[in-house]
Parts: structure tokens; C-alpha cells; sequence
């Protein structure tokens, strides 16, 4: 083969850069099947991690993006990054001249300063950009501190360079992490409303649901993300898309609970009132949740409460805020701003990223807009911060599990302000599995590796900073997504993506930083597809993962015994993107996906797979007494039993108790007979997602003030609170 022979005519080379670019060139499908990537899906993945390839790319284009590839670390005095765990001593690399000294140093975040030890490493040479390049390598101190740190070489042509030094815990040690085991409850706080509410759950409604669960014994709630949305209409429904994920939603402001609120004048308070009361009216009778209503009435409420004077104490509270949240609050405010303007996330060219050139003289002219901006952060941190401190008052010992989306709007703020770190063309999503045999494009960009590590890890440190504020722990969407993602080209279908790698070892490591010096637990959702040594690196780490008792199974397919669940994990019978369990027992996840036409398989087919796996379980649980003879299926599962719909709830719910598992959690819908799913995976505008109210079995709303005198709720939590609390708190062996 000639040199302008196309790459896909030579898959052996592409696939050999393709492997040192950290881009899978294989994967293997849910039914164990060896799946080859496309050359054309290849291609473009190198492309969007900025190599010099196109989808025509030729074998002369491979063999350049190869030297490049090779090139790039040694065009860099110091590399972009160096991680390096605590007690270690961790080796990096320094390029220079050929022949020339080299001095590095490290400086620590308080000031310190102390030399790198260099080492007897020879590395041959390098001609790049026609210069011959020495390698040297150098040490990072054992006995470095926990922190961000930079390290600083100085090369004899008076060439300098810094970089980022970061210092994480080899293991995530906080007190919560240790000692008894805990249970808590699992809610989407849009979906529950009360009174006071403006048409969806917000944080006063959030710190009514806290209580009534800590009241009931619980440690923790599990919360939906609260990442902030675009500020117009239409509002993106799911939580796990937002604009950005440093920052929060202020439709989750409660207007009322504003200090400022009580001083308006008659006539303002009036105004708010007859805003809250109009919205109510708007979507009190509604089937759905319906944010644009709610966001069109309390963001008029919000604005005559900002203009509302504050009081000295007040307003320098405000104004230490936006300065310790410094420029990206402004970026993220601005954004809002031009959004807010242009009535569109689809921003002109000459304001297409905050280094466009119209930028800049926009932030003079939007500066008053800016700064309402800012107060909403500050009103909705403070509400938050109320929240958790109430929690913990009552004695939770968690009190807000927070939920860390895993991406972002591909037109959202975070995208417009770090344009550089995103990686252009692509999205994130998963592959086909058995729950959505299409596989999912979940229409986010993914962040790029070589972006992540060129700006040194500040957007993962600040954007988990922000998360961890008003948190006792964190659960991390799809955290296989810091190993690595499913990367989408623009255009195509899910199944024509592939995995790409990111460096674990640093994302873990930030991960494990922040949430140290926060005190906070960290519980992966490491659910799906997970390589074999992923949960043994977590776990080691002193990260917990997830467990949901439909998928824990044993070799033959059976729900796998209690006994027999990992000790480091939060165990749960649902999760948001499955149906609440008296769904799922009645097969309305099979019948919904046969409705809208998801369903790969016949649908008999599945509905006798659900029926075999809920004989399956129903026979476990009946082998630890969990359910009585008159429920226990017989003839080897293939009997239909009827067993009650909250019998059998509880009845699984126990059995989570009874696993080993470090913390439990009883989702809300569970609680009170709910049938709808909040999600329905692979579905966009085909079902409501995100937008379900709280509902019990027969349809009818459960509101905060209603949830305080649930039966279900009560009896749900006082299983909750036998097995964990009163109990031994041992696995249960079968009988």
C-alpha cells in the first residue's frame, strides 16, 4: 500500500494510533460478541482530540498523526499535569535542548518551596520541529503534602515553564465512611410539591423532606442534580443535562424564604403572591411538571426581590461571594445574561465563547444583569447550605447526598466558558445493552483528556467543590465516565461509537482530594458495562460503588445472595432510570418500550423474561423468610403468584437491608405505591421524562403535607429502620 492509500484500507495502523490516543478500537456487546470500530468512527474521534486526520484520511495522514502524537510531550519543558499520590514518590518528565541543564522545583499552595530530585534515567533523543530534544527525569518528594501544588523548572537558556502538582490521599478516609452501617431515602425534589411550592419541589420543600426522613431514622436523602439550566423557555427537563454543573438551577429558589422578602413593601409582596398563586393555578391541575410555568412566574418574583435594598451585613455577604467565586461566576453570569437576551442557547458567531470578540464589551453592557445573576448563586447556595445545616441539626448524619450529572448541554454555559476543554463533534452515551437495545446518545460533549490535563484539572477540582458545598456525600453519575466514555461522532447512531480513555489515576485522585478535605463520603454509580479491575481500583480507593438488586445475579441468573453483595456499596432495589418497583412488577418498563417502539426483541419474549426473573426473585426471597409459603412460586419458577404489590415491596427492600452493603437506600416512589417511571432511558420527547410528579398507586399526587401522613411511607421506613437500626446489622444467611 502506497502512502495515499485510504487509512481504512490499512485498519492496522489506524487501530495502532487509535490505541495511543486512548481511543478503543473493539468493545464487546451484552451478549458477549466481539464488536470491531469502524474506520469511520475512528477517524473522527482522532480528529476531535485535534490530530491532523479527517475521515479521508490517507496512510501518509496515520503516519503524520503518529509523529505528532510522539511530538506533543516533547515539545513541553514539564508535562501538563503530574499527579501524585500521597507518600509516594511519583517520576515525570522534562524536555530541553539537547545538552542543556535543567533546575525544577516545587511550590506548595501555602508558599513553600523545595527542590525535585533529578534521576540516572537516559532516554535517546528526539529531532522535533527539526531540534534534537533530551529527555531528563526528575522525582516529586515522598513526603509532599495533600494539595494543589505547581512545580517550576528553569532550563539553561533561561526557558521556564510551570505546571500543576497535585497531592491526593491514596485512600478517601472520612469519619462517615467507617462505622455503622446507614439507611436513606432515594427523590427526585422537582417531583414534590407543597403548598408553598411554585409548581415543582425547590429548597424549602427539600428541607421539609429532609426532616420528615430524618424524623423516620434515615441518614441521608439521595437527591436528583441540581446543576443549573438555561434561564429561558423552554426549560431542559432532565436534571442530568444542565448548562453547566458548577452551578445550581435557581428554579430550585424558594422566592419567600429570601430574608429579603420579608421587608418589601405591601404592594412588591402583593406582586409576589399574586406570581406564586397564578403559577400554582397554572400547574396545580396539570398531569406533568410544567418548569416553564413555574420559571416564567418566579423569576419575576426573584427580580423585585433583588432590587429589594439589603442590609449592610447583607450586601457584603453578597459581594464576598461573587468575589470568592471570582471570574467563572461571572463567565457562567454573563452567559445568562446573553442567553437571556438573545432568547436563544444558540449564541452569533461573535459570542460564540467567552473569547469571542463581542464578549468583552457585552460584560460592560450586561453588567446590572450580570449581577443579578450572581445574587440568584448566592440565594440558591444559601437555601442549599440551610438545607444540609437543618439536616445535620436533627441528626442525620449525611444529611444531602448530591448527585453529580455526568455531562453537560452542548450549547450550555460550561461549553461557552472552557471551550478548549470540551472535545468538539462528539457526545457521550452508552452502548446497546439489554435495557435499551438501541443504545443511548445522551447528547453531551464529552470532556477531552488533553484538555482536561493542559488546564490542569480545574474544572473537575472547582466543579466538585461546588458540588460538595452543601453535601455530607456525593454519588457520581455513571463514574465509569473518569475510566473511560462512550464517544459518539455528531450524526450517528449510538451503536457506531467507542470508548475513550481518560487518565484515571488523575480523575480519581481530584475526586479523592476534594471530597477529603470536604469530610464527604463518594459512591459511584458504577452500574453497566464495568472492566473487572474498575470496582477492585474503586473500592481500593475508598470509593463506593452501586448496587441494584434486579441486576445483581449469580452465574445461573439467579438474584445473587445477600450474603454475597460487595461491603463497599450503597444497595438499592430501583434506581431513577428503572420504574418504581410496583411498576417494574407490574411490567410497565415492557410495556412502555413496546408503545414507543424501543424494543428490539419480541415482546412476548420480554415479558416472559420479566415474568422468569420476578418467579426467580420471588423465590429468594421466600428462602430468607422474606415472603411467606402462600407467595413463593413453585415447579422451578414456572408458576405465576400472585403476591401484594407492598408485600413484595417490602419484601425486597429487607432483603437489601440484609446484604452486607455499607448504606441502603429506599427510593421515595417506593415509598408510596408509585407506578411511573421518572426516565425512560432511550426516549427524548417520546415520554414525559423528568417532568412525573410524586404520585401514589392509584395516580393521585403525594405532596410534601401528604407524604408527612403516608401510611406506605411510614411502614416502608419502619423496614428500613428495623433492619438497619435495630437489628444486628449482619448479612443474613439462608435458613
Amino acid at each position: 500500500m502506497d502512502a495515499q492509500t485510504p487509512a481504512a484500507h490499512d485498519m492496522d495502523l489506524l487501530r495502532h494510533l487509535a490505541d495511543l490516543n486512548g481511543i478503543a478500537t473493539h468493545f464487546w456487546d451484552w451478549y458477549g460478541q466481539r464488536k470491531d470500530v469502524s474506520a469511520d468512527s475512528l477517524l473522527r474521534v482522532l480528529q476531535s482530540l485535534d490530530l491532523p486526520v479527517t475521515p479521508q484520511a490517507t496512510r501518509a495522514d496515520i503516519h503524520n498523526a503518529l509523529k505528532e502524537t510522539e511530538d506533543r510531550h516533547w515539545r513541553r519543558l514539564l508535562p501538563t499535569t503530574v499527579v501524585a499520590r500521597q507518600g509516594e514518590s511519583r517520576e515525570f518528565n522534562v524536555h530541553v535542548p539537547d545538552g542543556y541543564w535543567v533546575y525544577v522545583e516545587w511550590v506548595s499552595e501555602e508558599g513553600a518551596r523545595g527542590h525535585c530530585q533529578q534521576q540516572d534515567r537516559w532516554v535517546p533523543p528526539r529531532e522535533v520541529d527539526g531540534q534534537v530534544i533530551g529527555r531528563a527525569t526528575f522525582t516529586v518528594p515522598s513526603d509532599m503534602p495533600l494539595g494543589w501544588h505547581r512545580l517550576v523548572a528553569t532550563a539553561q537558556d533561561n526557558q521556564t515553564c510551570e505546571a500543576t502538582l497535585i497531592v491526593v490521599p491514596q485512600r478517601l478516609n472520612v469519619p462517615l465512611a467507617d462505622g455503622p452501617r446507614r439507611w436513606g431515602v432515594a427523590a427526585q425534589l422537582y417531583s414534590i410539591r407543597s403548598r408553598t411550592s411554585w409548581g415543582m419541589g425547590d429548597t424549602a420543600d427539600l428541607a421539609d423532606i429532609l426532616a420528615l426522613c430524618g424524623q423516620q431514622g434515615a441518614d441521608f436523602l439521595l437527591m436528583n442534580p441540581v446543576h443549573a439550566c438555561a434561564p429561558i423557555t423552554p426549560i431542559e427537563n432532565s436534571p442530568y443535562l444542565p448548562v453547566s454543573r458548577r452551578w445550581v438551577n435557581p428554579l430550585y429558589i424558594h422566592p419567600e424564604s429570601i430574608e429579603e422578602y420579608a421587608f418589601l413593601s405591601e404592594s412588591d409582596r402583593e406582586y409576589v403572591q399574586q406570581l406564586h398563586e397564578e403559577t400554582n393555578k397554572a400547574t396545580g391541575t396539570a398531569a406533568y411538571i410544567d418548569r416553564d410555568v413555574s420559571w416564567t412566574g418566579k423569576c419575576k418574583a426573584l427580580e423585585r426581590i433583588f432590587y429589594q435594598p439589603r442590609s449592610i451585613h447583607r450586601e457584603i455577604q453578597f459581594r464576598t461571594f461573587v468575589e470568592k467565586c471570582g471570574v467563572d461566576l461571572e463567565n457562567f453570569a454573563l452567559w445568562c445574561a446573553l442567553v437571556e437576551d438573545k432568547g436563544s442557547l444558540e449564541l452569533p458567531e461573535n459570542m460564540s465563547n467567552v473569547h469571542a470578540p463581542a464578549v468583552k464589551e457585552a460584560r460592560h453592557y450586561f453588567a446590572e444583569r450580570v449581577l443579578f445573576w450572581q445574587w440568584c448563586q448566592w440565594v440558591a447556595s444559601e437555601q442549599l447550605s440551610h438545607a444540609q445545616a437543618l439536616a445535620r441539626s436533627l441528626g442525620m448524619n449525611v444529611g444531602v447526598m448530591a448527585d453529580l450529572a455526568v455531562g453537560v448541554h452542548p450549547t450550555g454555559s460550561d461549553v461557552w466558558s472552557m471551550p478548549t476543554v470540551f472535545a468538539r463533534g462528539m457526545s457521550v452515551g452508552a452502548p446497546p445493552d439489554m435495557y435499551s437495545q438501541q443504545g443511548q446518545n445522551w447528547s453531551q460533549p464529552p470532556w477531552s483528556p488533553r484538555g482536561l490535563a493542559e488546564a490542569g484539572y480545574a474544572p473537575l477540582r472547582d466543579m466538585l467543590r461546588a458540588v460538595l458545598a452543601h453535601a455530607g456525600a456525593v454519588r457520581i453519575d455513571h463514574i465509569l465516565g473518569m475510566f473511560r466514555l462512550w464517544w459518539i461522532p455528531a450524526g450517528q447512531e449510538a451503536s457506531a461509537g467507542t470508548y475513550v480513555y481518560y487518565d484515571h489515576e488523575a480523575m480519581v485522585g481530584v475526586l479523592l482530594l476534594e471530597a477529603q478535605r470536604a469530610g464527604a463520603q463518594v459512591i459511584g454509580e458504577d452500574l453497566g458495562t464495568v472492566e473487572p479491575w474498575v470496582r477492585d481500583y474503586l473500592r481500593e480507593r475508598g470509593v463506593q460503588g452501586t448496587s441494584v438488586l434486579w441486576f445483581e445475579k449469580d452465574q445461573a441468573g439467579d438474584p445473587l445472595h445477600a450474603q454475597e453483595y460487595r461491603t463497599e456499596c450503597l444497595a438499592a432495589v430501583t434506581t431513577h432510570d428503572l420504574p418504581p418497583t410496583a411498576g417494574y412488577i407490574n411490567g410497565i418498563q415492557t410495556s412502555l418500550r413496546h408503545e414507543l417502539g424501543l424494543l428490539v426483541d419480541d415482546i412476548q419474549t420480554v415479558r416472559q423474561a420479566d415474568r422468569d426473573e420476578q418467579e426467580r426473585m420471588r423465590l429468594r426471597l421466600y428462602e430468607y423468610g422474606l415472603l411467606d409459603s402462600d407467595s413463593a412460586p413453585t415447579n422451578n419458577h414456572t408458576d405465576t403468584c400472585e403476591v401484594d404489590t407492598q408485600t413484595f415491596v417490602e419484601a425486597l427492600h429487607r432483603y437489601a437491608a440484609r446484604t452486607p452493603a455499607r448504606l441502603v437506600v429506599a427510593s421515595l416512589v417506593d415509598a408510596v405505591g408509585d407506578m411511573r417511571p421518572q426516565n425512560l432511558p432511550g426516549t427524548y420527547r417520546e415520554y414525559p421524562n423528568w417532568c412525573v410528579p410524586l404520585c401514589n398507586e392509584q395516580g393521585e399526587e403525594i405532596t410534601v403535607e401528604l407524604l408527612a401522613h403516608n401510611d406506605r411511607f411510614h411502614s416502608l421506613s419502619r423496614v428500613m429502620r428495623h433492619e438497619l437500626n435495630d437489628c444486628s446489622c449482619e448479612a443474613s444467611s439462608v435458613g
